[in-house]
């Protein structure tokens, strides 16, 4: 059990002592560093404190030129950073605009498609109700035709019945009888 844990102890301490060039830290690899530096170890000592005062005063302006250099190369430095991520944000944005562009692009082809075939389906279930409409007006005006000619077939019948039952000569005596006695009807 104590080997496992030395192991483990072992592996974690040996990832944060690493010295392989991660994306995070590849910078360690590329830095360039400056040349060593002419003020170090450079001072002697001087024979008089004035003479002493001046060498110092000499070093510091030399070393103030120093570094407003350096300032101006890391000011420019970061400007070249910041206009690198700026036209890296700017790229993306457009990518993205692009993108969104395409996509409204395609999801209007879409809804022309779908509207397209919403159209040929209402024109579809238009016709269908158009031709069940004909279909049942048809249906409809046989069936009333079929009525029409069976109330003609009925009434020639009950025609030629009644035409059967009193004969045009009886039916003047019939007529004639009703009127001079009316109780029999």
């Amino acid at each position: 059990m104590a080997t496992a844990a030395s192991r483990s102890l072992l592996r974690t301490t040996r990832r944060l002592f690493c010295t392989n060039a991660t994306p995070k830290n590849n910078h360690q690899n590329t830095h360039k560093f400056l040349e060593p530096d002419s003020f170090i170890g450079s001072w002697e000592t001087p024979k008089t404190p004035k003479e002493a005062e001046a060498k110092l005063a000499r070093l510091r302006r030399e070393y103030g030129k120093q570094v407003k250099v350096l300032r101006k190369e890391y000011i420019v430095e970061v400007e070249a950073l910041r206009i690198e991520k700026q036209r890296k944000e700017e790229a993306r944005k457009e990518a993205i605009r692009v993108a969104n562009e395409e996509r409204k692009k395609l999801k209007a082809e879409a809804a022309k498609v779908r509207a397209e075939e919403r159209k040929i389906e209402q024109e579809e279930f238009r016709k269908l109700l158009l031709k069940e409409r004909a279909e049942k007006l048809e249906n409809w005006r046989v069936k009333e035709k079929r009525q029409e000619e069976k109330k003609k077939v009925k009434h020639e019948l009950l025609h030629r019945q009644s035409s059967n039952w009193i004969d045009g000569r009886e039916l003047e005596k019939k007529i004639l009888e009703v009127m001079v006695d009316g109780t029999q009807i």
